[in-house]
């Protein structure tokens, strides 16, 4: 799956004041909440909150990529922020995060969720990508630069 079929311009946020994880969370979570027909805010917020009990899902480097299942929906949908203070997401590498890729499934879709983390991953592992997305000064130069790759695979 393409990211641009995941992530669209309305669910992406470019320097957005985020206080805590949690907040962060709930944000998520009303931005996404439209994308999905009959799924609530407080769904949305459960599966991100029920996912962190497990472990953080901060991956190092400034960057984390919340995630959960929902049994109601019926399409998968992203959400890219970056954050316009870093803040405190025990990350693995304890370090604060400020680029956030949240990805909500459909229960029934386990292996395309796990390509899809791993694509994003992979995306993120890139530091030339990861500089491209903290330069960005707008939602949609931040969209842009996301769903736009290099034949490589990379941002372009």
């Amino acid at each position: 799956m393409q990211l641009s079929e995941l992530l669209s311009p309305d669910c992406t946020k470019c320097a957005v004041e985020g206080a805590s994880k949690k907040r962060l969370l709930e944000t998520i979570s009303q931005i996404a909440a439209p994308k999905l027909v009959g799924i609530t805010r407080h769904d949305i917020f459960e599966s991100l909150l029920n996912r962190e009990r497990l472990g953080s899902t901060g991956i190092g480097l400034g960057i984390a990529i919340p995630h959960g299942r929902l049994p109601n929906a019926t399409q998968p949908v992203a959400v890219l922020i970056t954050l316009a203070e870093p803040i405190e997401f025990d990350a693995i590498d304890n370090q604060p995060v400020d680029i956030i890729f949240a990805l909500l499934v459909p229960e029934s879709e386990h292996e395309n969720h796990l390509q899809t983390l791993a694509t994003v991953a992979r995306r993120m592992n890139d530091k030339v990508c990861t500089r491209a997305l903290r330069a960005a000064h707008s939602d949609q130069d931040l969209y842009d630069i996301f769903v736009n790759e290099d034949s490589d695979g990379s941002c372009s």
